[in-house]
Order: C-alpha cells, then sequence, then structure tokens
C-alpha cells in the first residue's frame, strides 16, 4: 500500500502540523476564549449571590415589617376591645338607671293603686255594712216586728262580718 509506505516520509510534517494546530487552538481558546466563559460564569455567580442576599435581606425586612404591623394589629385589637367592653358596661349601667326609674315608678304607681283598692274596698265594706244593717233591721221588723236602732244593727252586722 502506497499510503503506508508514505507514513514514514510525512510523519514528521504531520506531527509538526499537529502540534502548530492544536498550539494554535490552545492559545486561540485556552487564552482567549476560555477566560472570558471563565469571568462570564464568575460574574454570573457573583450575580446569583448577590441577588441572593438581597431576596434574603428583603425577606428579612418584610418579616421585621409583617411582625412590627402584627403587634401593632394586635394593640389595636385590644384597645378596640377595651373601647367595647367599656361601651357595654355604660350601656349598662344606663339600662340599670332607666330600669331602676322604671321600677321606682312602678313601685308608686303599685302603691298608689293598692291604697286605693285599700279605700275601694273600705267603702265597699262600709257600704256593705249600711246595706246589711238595712237589710238586718228590715228582717227583724217584719219577722219580729220589733224596730232595731240604726246603730245596734250596725254593730250587730259588724259582729257577724268579724267572725265569719
Amino acid at each position: 500500500m502506497p499510503q503506508i509506505a508514505q507514513l514514514a516520509e510525512t510523519y514528521s510534517s504531520q506531527i509538526f502540523w499537529v502540534l502548530i494546530f492544536f498550539g494554535f487552538i490552545f492559545f486561540v481558546i485556552g487564552k482567549g476564549m476560555v477566560p472570558k466563559v471563565m469571568d462570564t460564569v464568575a460574574l454570573r455567580d457573583k450575580q446569583i449571590a448577590d441577588d441572593l442576599a438581597a431576596a434574603d435581606a428583603a425577606r428579612t425586612q418584610a418579616d421585621e415589617q409583617e411582625e412590627a404591623w402584627r403587634k401593632r394589629e394586635n394593640e389595636n385589637r385590644a384597645s378596640a376591645q377595651a373601647l367595647i367592653a367599656k361601651a357595654k358596661a355604660e350601656a349598662a349601667a344606663q339600662t340599670e338607671k332607666k330600669l331602676a326609674a322604671a321600677q321606682a315608678r312602678i313601685d308608686q304607681k303599685l302603691a298608689e293603686a293598692e291604697a286605693g283598692i285599700s279605700q275601694a274596698r273600705a267603702a265597699a265594706l262600709g257600704e256593705i255594712e249600711d246595706v246589711a244593717s238595712e237589710a238586718a233591721q228590715d228582717i227583724v221588723r217584719r219577722l219580729a216586728g220589733i224596730d232595731i236602732a240604726p246603730a245596734s244593727a250596725k254593730s250587730a252586722v259588724k259582729d257577724a262580718l268579724s267572725h265569719g
């Protein structure tokens, strides 16, 4: 084969060109492009690390603001509940006063009504005694034919009513 026979003649020139070619590739890619790519990767890693640090700082600040907001909200809720309790207490006191005044008026009207009932009962009892004494006088006059004095008939009716 003629290619194998040429190998010895072209061997050294092929090695030379392979070394030149790989040297050229090493210097162009290894010394020119790779450092730029590595710098870009390093810059990107630094930017990602900075972004993560900024996000962590923002999250910490947001947590602090949320905690401050929760504290203010709890204080506002507590003060609102205190105002509600105060308003309930004031309303209960006013209601109690109104109920006491109404009860006093009712008690006064009840006492007046009881006094009126007592007077009416006494007047009715007096009228009953009068009617009963007149009836007793009339019955005694018709049955026994005797006239009785109104005072004695009245006292007899009072005795009968008090025992009966």
